[in-house]
């Protein structure tokens, strides 16, 4: 697998289109930090690691309103083929601040209003909206 990220927020992505409580994932430290801010930012329930077959995975709840997913676009913008990195200053604005950039800055994996806020800029690694 090129891109474990992109691979989580994928099946994130498929798992709200078909309605599914819960989706699991392999685990990581980067997938739980980037959940991590996802859970702060109100975007999922919550995840766990949960130990299946000797492997460790994360298994993640996924959040509804009314019926309807929480989270309406999530998608990758750093890519192992192309990386995109920013400023503090440059770091992109989600739909007028509406939704969150996910950067991973040299002081952790954060949201773009924490990364703005600290005044350290990194890799953009995805967008949530």
């Amino acid at each position: 697998m090129n891109d474990p990220l992109g691979d989580m927020l994928t099946r994130i992505r498929n798992a709200q289109m078909r309605g599914k409580s819960t989706v699991h994932s392999p685990a990581s430290k980067l997938r739980a930090w980037v959940l991590d801010v996802l859970q702060a930012e109100g975007y999922i329930r919550g995840y766990e690691r949960v130990t299946e077959n000797g492997h460790e995975t994360l298994e993640i709840s996924l959040k509804y309103f009314d019926g309807t997913p929480v989270i309406r676009e999530i998608a990758r913008v750093s890519k192992p083929g192309r990386r995109v990195y920013t400023g503090a200053k440059g770091i992109p604005h989600v739909r007028n601040g509406l939704g969150v950039s996910i950067v991973s800055t040299p002081k952790g994996v954060m949201s773009d209003a924490a990364a703005r806020n600290a005044n350290v800029g990194g890799e953009v690694l995805c967008i949530v909206f």
